[in-house]
């Protein structure tokens, strides 16, 4: 690998482990379905059949059947992690420069799967955990509503029967995101001649689905602005009705001069700036197919 200048952009084969890292930090991404975002955005198409297919005989007129056709826009948002290095960096041979960008690579995976869960679910800045107004209501936590039995004493169980029941007709539960706590709570349920049915969640586990249904244990789903874990879960059609994706450029940039961080300046301490950004969008195809619990 050739000695990197300000500018240039991470090797192909490290973008791809950066993105298929993800996958295992992030709910969103184990649960829906991913797709190419180009930089200037996407527009997904819906059609909304109203009524089933007819029976016509021979010669007989076809009725009519409506159709409601929109749209749901994918922006990219950019977002950024920069980070200090020794500046022997520069000068080190090709192989530890590769280590420390695959060092470098591992971290900011974790990093983007993480915040990809806080903008998704959240709608937050992942920096500071405030509400952006770049994600605005794009996002599930302004897209659906809060669906809980009235009972105070219902189960976690319980709570998730209720939940997928809440969905909208045309939409059937293939997801479920839930806290750690919301799942510790869901392993100590003891049920009738089943004993402790969801007992794979204890100790912090995460089984990786409950009843046949895909799920991920994850403390993204609890993250608010407040720093409070308001919410336990949420479930619903995170296969047809979240898509997500990101443009494939990474660029990094190498800065050498001046104080970029606000951590003191870089040629005094000895320091480079390790600066990369990635390009990340999603869409919400329709908020009734989901509902969160609290």
């Amino acid at each position: 690998m050739a000695s990197l200048a300000t500018g240039s952009n991470f090797p192909v084969e490290l973008v791809k482990g950066m993105f298929s890292k993800v996958t295992g930090y992030s709910s969103v991404a184990k649960l829906a379905n991913q797709m190419p975002i180009a930089f200037s955005g996407n527009e997904i198409m819906t059609f909304s059949l109203d009524h089933d297919i007819s029976i016509v005989a021979e010669g007989a007129a076809k009725p009519a059947g409506d159709a409601t056709v929109g749209t749901v826009t994918i922006t990219p948002l950019k977002v950024v992690y920069q980070a200090r290095v020794n500046d022997e960096f520069k000068y080190c041979a090709e192989e530890k420069q590769l280590d420390y960008l695959s060092a470098f690579a591992d971290g900011f995976s974790k990093k983007i799967a993480r915040g990809l869960d806080i903008m998704v679910f959240h709608g937050l800045n992942p920096a500071d955990l405030t509400a952006s107004s770049l994600i605005g209501t794009n996002c599930l936590d302004k897209k659906t509503g809060v669906n809980n039995p009235t009972s105070v004493s219902a189960t976690k169980e319980e709570l998730i029967s209720a939940a997928i029941a809440s969905l909208g007709e045309a939409y059937s539960c293939n997801g479920i995101a839930m806290s750690p706590a919301f799942a510790t709570a869901l392993s100590q349920i003891a049920i009738a001649d089943e004993g402790r049915p969801y007992k794979d969640f204890m100790w912090g586990g995460n089984p990786g689905s409950i009843r046949g249904i895909t799920c991920d244990v994850n403390p993204t789903v609890g993250v608010q602005e407040t720093g409070e874990n308001v919410y336990g879960a949420y479930v619903g059609d995170f296969q047809n009705c979240l898509k997500w994706g990101y443009a494939g450029r990474v660029p990094l940039e190498l800065i050498e001069y001046g104080d970029p961080d606000g951590n003191g300046d870089l040629k005094k301490l000895n320091q480079i700036l390790l600066r990369t950004e990635a390009f990340i969008g999603w869409g919400i195809i329709d908020g009734d197919a989901f509902a969160r619990i609290a």
